[in-house]
């Protein structure tokens, strides 16, 4: 009866681990793999502005009204 049991939990116990395996290699590739066509070189460097959109900076304002 133990045989019977060891048996069927290995038979389920397969694909499930080929189900990981493969989900692991697919993030993998996801991670690891190019997302687009690379130029000849590095992009350069530039600046970004680390902004919130309630930010009183330059640019219009508009009043909002309840």
């Amino acid at each position: 009866m133990a045989g019977e049991a060891g048996s069927g939990a290995l038979r389920e116990l397969i694909p499930v681990v080929a189900v990981g395996l493969a989900g692991l290699l697919l993030a993998m590739v996801a991670a690891f793999g190019p997302w687009h066509a690379a130029t000849a070189g590095n992009a350069p460097a530039g600046l970004v502005e680390l902004r919130s959109p309630g930010d009183l900076g330059s640019g219009p304002t508009v009043e909002h009204r309840g």
